[in-house]
């Protein structure tokens, strides 16, 4: 491979990345996305690429489309990072959502790969509905139908992507009943097949079904944090003595039971959360 296509690679691994984790909404997928597109670069004729920027936002797009479409036979989905914002009063709740509702890595999990793919390259990327096409094998126009459907479901994401009364009531329960040890207090507002994603140092760790939740359910710390909303999702940010950040969690809650939480505790990706401050400090943002 000449060393002019390695370097034209090089400058386009940025935003190939970029791509391949909002698409994806994983740092480690994203790294395999790009690695497999240069192997697929090394290997091909560099003399037959006429657009190397199109060839491999296409060849990007593709790879990541397929990963999209397994996890739907996986049981873990990565949990990358969350955007987080705190009101000082209920009432804030709405205005909160829709501030966090763009950056919306939770929301796209709603999202079929289609429309994921679709909404992601055109809206935050700026790639054209003939090139979106070609990675989909669809029409120009069945790719904008994507992308807008993707769109409307992303402003107005449905009742169990919120933080209403209710779901914060459930949340409230939850909590309650892990800082008692009420074991039955937790299998009634845990959803039979609840997934507990905790994002830890070590990596993501996975735990299914209400029984395996509750009996390792261990949020004594999140129970005095501060009630938030991660993606639109009622959540609980909390901190140590230092005013470190400690962990997040957030929970999706459908039908009055908790269907999913998903925990960071990993500091490197606590880091780099738009995170509001501990109580007692000064200021809004770190």
């Amino acid at each position: 491979m000449p060393d002019t296509v390695t370097e034209a690679f090089e400058a386009q691994r940025d935003r190939l990345r970029a791509v391949a984790h909002r698409v994806l909404g994983s740092h480690a997928d994203a790294e395999d996305v790009v690695q497999e597109a240069w192997l697929r670069l090394s290997r091909q004729d560099a003399g037959t690429i006429r657009n190397l920027d199109g060839w491999l936002t296409t060849v990007v797009g593709r790879i990541s489309l397929d990963v999209l479409r397994s996890r739907r036979s996986r049981p873990e989905t990565p949990y990358d990072e969350v955007v987080v914002a705190a009101g000082s009063e209920p009432a804030d709740d709405v205005a909160l959502a829709d501030s966090v509702g763009l950056a919306l890595l939770v929301v796209l999990e709603s999202l079929g790969p289609n429309e994921r793919l679709a909404f992601v390259l055109h809206d935050l990327f700026a790639v054209p509905f003939e090139e979106i096409g070609r990675i989909l094998g669809k029409s120009p126009a069945a790719s904008k139908m994507l992308a807008s459907r993707a769109r409307r479901k992303v402003r107005t994401p449905s009742p169990a992507l919120s933080a209403g009364p209710e779901q914060r009531e459930v949340v409230n329960a939850f909590l309650r009943a892990a800082r008692d040890g009420d074991f039955e207090g937790l299998l009634r507002v845990l959803d039979p097949d609840v997934k507990l994603t905790v994002d830890t140092p070590d990596g993501v760790v996975v735990v299914l079904g209400a029984t395996n939740v509750a009996a390792g359910a261990r949020f004594s710390a999140a129970n005095d944090g501060r009630e938030v909303l991660v993606g639109g999702l009622p959540g609980v940010v909390a901190w140590r003595p230092d005013g470190t950040p400690l962990s997040v969690v957030a929970f999706t809650v459908v039908d009055g039971r908790i269907a999913g939480i998903a925990a960071v505790a990993d500091p490197a990706r606590l880091a780099s959360m738009a995170l509001p401050e501990p109580p007692g400090t000064v200021g809004t943002s770190r």
